[in-house]
């Protein structure tokens, strides 16, 4: 093995919070459905928000909970961002060190963003990452002191796109996966997500992103989650602002009524105001839903040991 794999597979480990940080390529080998180019990722702050674009070389960046604390349940976080950019801190690392705190693993996914100069199909690429995650964690899980049975997956807006994706696509593996990992995630937390792509209620701005300024009827209705519940879709805890202005809080209330007509246990919290991507804190509210989570959680059985 020569120098510079060596290089790309090596895991960075260090200290931080009482929690270990581990950063890693997603892939270790050819990263699929891609098209040879240079790095050209930028990292910025508007407002105080970490702003990540022109993603074309996916991480993880994984927080180990103490093992005293360790629960065995983990969760891939899937930051927000309309598919253009990723908000990976306050929608990502922050809400990992409090997923710790809790004794859940948390992996922030740095995913792909779809474009067609850097793969050869966009509208695969964040989905293909998303699975990869899962695979790695599920592949990790001795390693990293996680149960495989217990390994859900968290997105935030268009995040909680692919979240939902996720959970509602995973019997086709669009990566190479020769052990047969289960793809499937355990359980959904979406926040202020993007679930559908139709006309009425669905994110113009992240369909664009994902599949194209003139997609077919056929893509819209494949990604446009509310329509692909099935029987083995994953539980849900859904959270929304009635006055966001930038996902319709349709597109929750939808996923939520398609969960409950096929049975699968599903709760969501519609605040009053709130707006769009406030992360993990409400703009003048003093309830936490962090806290509403994790009494979810625990009713479900995911944070006991």
């Amino acid at each position: 093995m020569n120098k510079c794999l060596l290089s790309l597979i090596t895991l960075f480990v260090f200290m931080q919070n009482n929690s270990a940080q581990i950063i890693m390529p997603l892939y270790t080998g050819v990263i699929p459905n891609s098209k040879p180019t240079r790095d050209q990722e930028e990292v910025k702050y508007d407002n105080g928000i970490q702003i990540i674009s022109n993603i074309s070389r996916p991480t993880l960046m994984v927080f180990l909970p103490a093992i005293e604390k360790a629960n065995g349940t983990a969760v891939v976080i899937c930051p927000g961002g309309g598919y253009s950019i990723v908000a990976a801190k306050h929608e990502g690392t922050d809400v990992a060190k409090v997923f710790n705190k809790m004794g859940v693993a948390a992996i922030v996914l740095k995913y792909r963003i779809p474009d067609d100069s850097t793969m050869t199909d966009r509208s695969i690429g964040p989905l293909q990452d998303a699975q990869q995650a899962m695979k790695t964690v599920r592949d990790s899980a001795h390693k990293w002191n996680i149960d495989p049975k217990k390994v859900g997956i968290m997105g935030f807006s268009a995040g909680g796109h692919l979240a939902s994706t996720m959970g509602t696509h995973y019997t086709s593996a669009l990566i190479p996966n020769a052990s047969h990992t289960n793809l499937r995630p355990d359980f959904l937390i979406l926040i202020y997500p993007v679930i559908s792509f139709n006309d009425s209620v669905g994110h113009r701005g992240s369909r664009d992103q994902l599949i194209g300024k003139n997609p077919s009827p056929e893509q819209i209705q494949n990604y446009s989650n509310e329509l692909q519940v099935t029987d083995s879709t994953p539980p849900a805890f859904l959270v929304h602002a009635s006055d966001d202005k930038a996902v319709n809080p349709q597109n929750s209330i939808g996923f939520y009524e398609a969960l409950l007509k096929k049975h699968i246990p599903a709760e969501l919290h519609m605040y009053q105001t709130g707006g769009h991507g406030f992360g993990m804190f409400i703009k003048n509210s003093k309830d936490l839903w962090m806290e509403r989570c994790r009494n979810w959680m625990t009713a479900n059985g995911w944070l006991q040991k």
